[in-house]
C-alpha cells in the first residue's frame, strides 16, 4: 500500500470504506462523457450501520451529480456544439455564463455556515461543528492580503487546529490572528505559521517571490493531509491545482484534502476564460473526488470595477467525498 494512502487510512479508519467508493468515482469521471456508465456505489457503505444514513444520502447525491453532468454536456451541445465552440461570457443573445455549467450540485451532509466576514474574506464551510471537535487538524491558506477573518474564526472555534498561511505580498499573517485570542484566552498566533511564499505549479524556491507547489509545502511541513485548504491567489489556482491533482489522477491514490474554499479567477489574462480549457481543469478536480457544494459570486469585484465581466467567483466550496465518512 502506498505510504500516503496507508497514513490517511490509519488516521481516518473509515476511509478504507470510502476508498473503494472513490476508486469507483474516479473510474466514472475518466470515462468519456458520452457514455456515462454510472455505478451505484451505495452498496459499498452498507457494511457499516453507523454510516448507513450517510450512504443513502451519498448515493442520492451521486445520482443527482451524475444527472447534472449529463445536463452540462447537453448545455455544451446546445451552445457549442463542442466545448471549443462555447463562449464563456457571450453577448446578450445567449442567456448563460460560464458559471451556469459549473454549479454546486452536491449537497454537504452536515451543517453549512458562513465562517469569517459576511463580506469579503468570509467562506462557506461544511461541517464546521465537526471541525471544531477535531483534536488535530491542518489548515492551509494561500492568499492572505491582511484579511484573515476566515482563518481567525477557524482558530477561535477549533482549538485542535493549526494554520499555515502563505502570501508573498505581505509581511505577516494578519492582525485578526496576531491580536486574537481563542475561547480559552490563548493567543491565536501560537497556532499560526506564516511564510512569504507564492503558490504555483512548479517549484522555484530561489525566485522572487519564492514559489512553492502544494506537494513541496506538504513535504516541507511533514504533513500528509490537509483538512481545510483555502486558495485565493489571483489565477495561480489553475496551474497550482492542476499540478497537484495530476499525481493522484495517475496513481489512483487518495487526494489528501478534506475540503477546499477557493476564489476562481477565470480572467482573459489567465487563459482560463476559454470555456474548453476551464472545463478540462474543472473535470480534473471532479476526477479526484472533489464536489462543489456552495457558490457565491464576487459582487465586491463587480461593484469596484463597474462594467467588468463576472469572471471572479467564490464558486469553490468543494467537499472531498472522503470527508463524508470522517469520524468525529
Amino acid at each position: 500500500m502506498p505510504p500516503l494512502l496507508s497514513t490517511v487510512i490509519t488516521r481516518h479508519p473509515r476511509y478504507s470504506v470510502a476508498l473503494v467508493f472513490l476508486v469507483v468515482l474516479t473510474t466514472f469521471f475518466l470515462i468519456p462523457h458520452s457514455t456515462y456508465n454510472y455505478v451505484d456505489a451505495s452498496e459499498y457503505f452498507q457494511t457499516r450501520s453507523s454510516t448507513r444514513w450517510l450512504a443513502n444520502l451519498l448515493a442520492q447525491q451521486e445520482q443527482s451529480y451524475k444527472e447534472h453532468l449529463e445536463r452540462r454536456e447537453g448545455l455544451v451541445r446546445k451552445f457549442g456544439p463542442t466545448a471549443e465552440d462555447v463562449e464563456s461570457f457571450p453577448d446578450s443573445q445567449k442567456l448563460y455564463t460560464l458559471w451556469d455549467f459549473f454549479i454546486p450540485a452536491f449537497q454537504c451532509p452536515h451543517r453549512v455556515e458562513r465562517v469569517g466576514n459576511l463580506g469579503d474574506g468570509g467562506k462557506w464551510m461544511c461541517g464546521m461543528d465537526r471541525v471544531a471537535r477535531q483534536k488535530d487538524c491542518v489548515i492551509y491558506s494561500f492568499g492572505l492580503n491582511g484579511e484573515v477573518s476566515f482563518e481567525a474564526e477557524l482558530l477561535q472555534r477549533a482549538p485542535g487546529c493549526q494554520i499555515w498561511g502563505y502570501d508573498y505580498s505581505v509581511q505577516s499573517i494578519g492582525p485578526d490572528i496576531e491580536n486574537g485570542i481563542d475561547r480559552n484566552n490563548a493567543s491565536l498566533a501560537s497556532r499560526a505559521h506564516f511564510h512569504a511564499y507564492a503558490l504555483g505549479g512548479t517549484d522555484a524556491h530561489t525566485s522572487n517571490p519564492p514559489t512553492h507547489t502544494l506537494k513541496s509545502i506538504l513535504q516541507e511541513n511533514g504533513h500528509t493531509f490537509i483538512d481545510i485548504l483555502k486558495i485565493d491567489v489571483e489565477s495561480w489556482e489553475f496551474e497550482a491545482l492542476e499540478n497537484f491533482v495530476k499525481e493522484y489522477i495517475e496513481s489512483g491514490e487518495v487526494l489528501p484534502v478534506g475540503q477546499m474554499q477557493i476564489e476562481i479567477h477565470a480572467t482573459v489574462s489567465s487563459g482560463y476564460s476559454r470555456f474548453a480549457k476551464f472545463k478540462a481543469w474543472w473535470e480534473k478536480l471532479e476526477a479526484v473526488g472533489l464536489r462543489p457544494f456552495w457558490t457565491e459570486p464576487n459582487m465586491v469585484y463587480l461593484n469596484i470595477i463597474r462594467g467588468a465581466r463576472p469572471d471572479l467567483t467564490e464558486v469553490g466550496s468543494f467537499l472531498s467525498v472522503m470527508l463524508l465518512l470522517h469520524p468525529c
